[in-house]
């Protein structure tokens, strides 16, 4: 039997449904991954996507697009008649950012590389949602004209579908005045429909002309636009590597962490400071580390995974000479994954947590703060490469709480970026308590399960403690077993007198150019 046909109602009239999309360039199913991880793992992209959605329809799409404009190797566009009418604005957009040779020189930059692209699209929807709220190209009634046009096409959507939802009541168990009666109503819901149309018809043409006034303004404000943010985008990218160079995490970040970091350190000065002299000082503890005989007094102990050739198993070594297991070798080699002896000795026992207590108060402001987090951060790869534990403290007055950070709890004791940034960036300023700090540095090696710890006390010194509590401090230290190293920041106004209460060594930051250097690290 032939198939049959379905029932149409003889004078039904049938209407264009309206375009489903609000992105202008083409997508697939990878874009859109690509472009959710970044969103999932960079809460600075969904912040930018909320704010912006409050005061332009389809912002979230017009990030999408810019993202897909700057990532994809083809770029290709939609049809006009294949996105909706309320997304006219996002078009012009693209146009302004497309023109020009600037366009060009930051694709370089950002094709194919999720980071720099979702960096790009992050500075680039933050400048144009302050054009927006600065109202320089659009007013205010434009603005309203949007959302206008977009609640036109949501009651357009509303009319088509009640109009063909009427077709769906049987008209065999209605009597001859319910059919006239439903009749009536199909033709005055098809009447609102045809109207509801024209109006949003007449709405799209008359924002196509307005667009239009502002189409050359806008093309030049977001070519000098571009520029910049290809600008920013070279010095974050240069600043993201030297910073990860220097604090040395032992992680591989994913691309939307990488996004994070990029945009904390544009602009930042005393992020790129610190970088700097972080660099150095790793470098200087890395050299004093370094031993000539460095298994005279050590033996065999166990197999373990790492990244020391000197001390890999044969057949570890095996294979590098095979042309498949080679590339594994590497990767295992980059992983600190390879099978080698481990060694007892000097270096290799067993240490408690490594605890910084580091001085936030508004006397440590300035190049103090500098010198301050760049020590606690060479301190902190060094216990990383240890296989300690790291806590920091910083404190400053006593009414002021304590910010605590573990910054390497992970596998391997690796450390997390973001943990790091949250620690160079903190400063509370205000006053100075030792006593508070220092008895949260005493309930952290209580609860570990290591005899030994090391406190290490950052501070310019400037603080009274009571007699009573230095005492009771000194009973404590005893009993746990741990050495407290001051470093004496003498950048500036500095004093020795309370430091000398409780600390068993004291160096300053003048010392750390010569032999006071070793004893910082190359004892921990």
């Amino acid at each position: 039997m032939p198939p049959k046909r379905s029932k149409t109602s003889p004078g039904k009239r049938t209407f264009q449904p309206l375009p489903s999309n609000t992105c202008w360039v083409e997508n697939d199913a990878y874009d859109r991954r690509v472009w959710q991880h970044l969103r999932a793992e960079a809460p600075s992209l969904s912040e930018l996507e909320q704010n912006g959605s409050m005061f332009l329809p389809h912002f979230a799409s017009l990030l999408q697009d810019i993202f897909c404009l700057l990532f994809k190797y083809n770029v290709a566009f939609h049809d006009t008649h294949d996105v909706l009418p309320s997304a006219l604005l996002n078009q012009t957009f693209l146009d302004g950012v497309r023109r020009g040779g600037q366009y060009a020189i930051l694709r370089e930059q950002t094709l194919l590389n999720e980071a720099h692209a979702g960096l790009s699209t992050l500075i680039l929807g933050e400048r144009l949602l302050g054009i927006i709220r600065e109202q320089k190209l659009l007013s205010q009634r434009d603005l309203r004209d949007l959302w206008d046009i977009q609640q036109q096409e949501e009651l357009v959507g509303r009319k088509m579908e009640e109009y063909d939802n009427a077709d769906t009541i049987p008209e065999d168990q209605l009597s001859e005045e319910g059919k006239k009666a439903l009749k009536k109503a199909k033709e005055k819901m098809a009447g609102e429909v045809q109207g509801a149309e024209a109006l949003l018809r007449h709405k799209a043409a008359q924002l196509k002309q307005d667009l239009k006034q502002i189409e050359s303004q806008a093309s030049n404000r977001l070519q000098a636009e571009s520029i910049k943010v290809a600008q920013e985008l070279e010095d974050a990218s240069e600043e993201a590597e030297a910073w990860g160079n220097a604090i040395g995490t032992g992680e591989r970040s994913p691309p939307g962490q990488k996004l994070e970091l990029g945009k904390r350190l544009a602009g930042n000065e005393k992020l790129k400071k610190l970088a700097r002299m972080v660099g150095r000082m790793k470098l200087q503890s890395l050299a004093l580390r370094k031993k000539v005989f460095e298994r005279a007094s050590e033996e065999v102990l166990e197999v373990e995974q790492g990244d020391s050739l000197h001390r890999l198993l044969p057949h570890e070594l095996l294979s590098l000479h095979h042309p498949v297991l080679r590339k594994d070798f590497y990767r295992r080699f980059l992983d600190q994954e390879l099978i080698q002896y481990s060694l007892r000795g000097v270096e290799e026992k067993g240490k408690g947590p490594m605890i910084v207590c580091l001085d936030g108060s508004s006397s440590m402001s300035g190049d103090k703060e500098i010198w301050s987090k760049a020590v606690a951060l060479t301190l902190l790869d060094i216990a990383r490469r240890q296989r300690r534990l790291f806590r920091s403290i910083c404190f400053s007055s006593a009414e002021t709480p304590l910010q605590v950070l573990d910054m390497n709890p992970r596998d391997r004791y690796q450390v997390e970026s973001k943990t790091v940034m949250d620690l160079a960036e903190y400063f509370p300023g205000g006053g100075t308590d030792f006593q508070t700090p220092l008895d949260a540095a005493l309930d952290c090696l209580r609860e570990s399960r290591f005899k030994k710890g090391d406190i290490i006390f950052i501070t310019d010194g400037e603080c009274q403690v009571n007699k009573e509590w230095a005492e009771q401090f000194r009973k404590e230290k005893d009993k746990l077993g741990f050495s407290l190293f001051s470093v004496l920041i003498d950048v500036g106004p500095a004093s020795l007198g309370t430091l000398q209460e409780f600390s068993d060594r004291i160096t300053t930051i003048k010392q750390l150019t010569g032999e006071g250097a070793k004893e910082i690290f190359l004892d921990f």
